[in-house]
């Protein structure tokens, strides 16, 4: 018979369930454990409840010794750590005035880190997704998104996928790995954009089928990427092929999210430049709203319009978008807790947007919240109320994580 462990007693434990994937979320609906335990088994959340009331169930008890609230593992859903290659040449110029199109006519901007990443091994790429996926685990991280995009032709958005799917082996952090073949079309191939995406769909899609290496597929819909009539066709055989689909959408004009709902998009990211019209659309859709605050905090630009999303009935998850040119922080609750003072975000909402939303943004059922079933991701804060993790914008980091019921940090 499988061991059952007790972990507790949590000052606070918060276990984040039993509220709406849609919506606004006031603190009050935050249902809050005190002194409470978490009963695991073979990785698997058992029971929650007082701490006291589970002793008698347990094998064996982790008793925590110090003033600790508890709270699911976050979930960062949109991630760009497999790369070579820096930006802050990039990221200088920015900040001294010039424009995207200047620093990317100047040898910067996305392209830079493709040919950096083309020269870049398997191994290497691989070694650093490790690296930063267990800098994330430090800030409390247990499933990360990570996105090919840097490869930009069929082999080497393979191998991209390849690195990714070995850090996965080497590294605790469940790693979700997403296409992003259609990030820009590549400057050395002849022909249109759209013979690049019938090249991918027919090529690349299978192949990435046959060797299991992703199951979702996503492209950037925008005047200086795809356009929506571009895209279509490869959003078509990629969900005939039975691909999830997500959308970097509205991030400097409008038409993705649109795109991103008439595809049934498990997500739409970015959107700081949804309109009311696309928060309708997307308030009136199953698509999650993605807000990526790591890149307007380095390209200078608007949030995503949190808020009126919220407001709407939208469902928001919010992610780091770490990346080397516009996103480099890749601190998640730093983001997530500065996006909440700017756009008016509960500590509800901005917590459900970085567990069970962000979760739900990857279509991942069994993370997110802690209740039985799921599973034991935990994570620890040294304090006595639930609200100074906002509160310290990212400075209090957690002192104890629990990965599959494991204690690894």
């Amino acid at each position: 018979m499988a061991t059952k462990t007790l972990i507790g007693p949590f000052t606070q434990l918060l276990p984040m369930s039993g509220l709406p994937i849609k919506g606004a979320l006031k603190d009050e609906v935050i249902a809050v454990i005190d002194q409470g335990g978490i009963l695991i088994s073979e990785g698997q959340i058992l029971k929650i409840g007082a701490f006291k009331n589970l002793v008698r169930e347990a094998d064996e008890v982790h008793q925590l010794d110090q003033e600790i609230v508890g709270t699911p593992g976050f979930v960062d859903a949109h991630t760009h750590i497999c790369f070579g290659g820096s930006r802050a040449r990039d990221y200088a110029l920015r900040n001294s005035g010039k424009t995207y199109l200047e620093i990317a006519k100047s040898g910067g901007g996305i392209w830079d880190t493709v040919i950096k990443t083309r020269e870049a091994t398997e191994a290497h790429l691989s070694q650093g997704v490790v690296t930063r996926a267990n800098a994330h685990l430090k800030l409390g991280v247990t499933s990360l998104e990570v996105k090919s995009g840097y490869g930009l032709s069929v082999e080497e958005e393979l191998k991209m996928l390849r690195a990714i799917k070995a850090a996965n082996t080497k590294t605790v952090v469940d790693l979700i790995p997403t296409c992003l073949a259609a990030h820009i079309p590549p400057k050395d191939q002849s022909g249109s954009p759209g013979q690049y995406l019938q090249k991918l769909s027919e090529v690349l899609l299978p192949k990435i089928k046959s060797e299991k290496l992703s199951n979702r597929i996503d492209a950037f819909v925008e005047e200086s990427a795809f356009s929506q009539k571009e895209i279509e066709p490869y959003f078509k055989t990629a969900s005939a092929m039975g691909f999830d689909i997500t959308v970097h959408a509205d991030q400097f004009s409008t038409g993705g999210s649109a795109i991103a709902v008439k595809y049934k998009a498990v997500s739409a990211d970015h959107l700081e430049a949804s309109s009311d019209k696309e928060i309708t659309l997307l308030a009136n859709s199953d698509t999650i709203a993605t807000a990526l605050p790591g890149a307007s905090f380095g390209l200078g630009c608007e949030f995503t319009p949190a808020r009126k999303l919220l407001d709407a009935g939208a469902a928001l998850a919010i992610a780091s978008d770490h990346n080397p040119g516009s996103a480099p922080m890749g601190n998640l609750l730093a983001q997530a807790s500065i996006l909440g003072a700017f756009e008016k975000l509960s500590n509800a909402e901005v917590l459900a947007g970085i567990t069970f939303r962000a979760a739900a943004a990857l279509n991942l059922k069994d993370r997110g919240i802690l209740a039985k079933g799921y599973k034991a991701d935990i994570i620890a804060f040294p304090a006595v109320d639930y609200r100074e993790i906002t509160y310290h914008q990212g400075q209090l980091q957690p002192c104890a994580v629990w990965k599959n019921g494991i204690k690894v940090l």
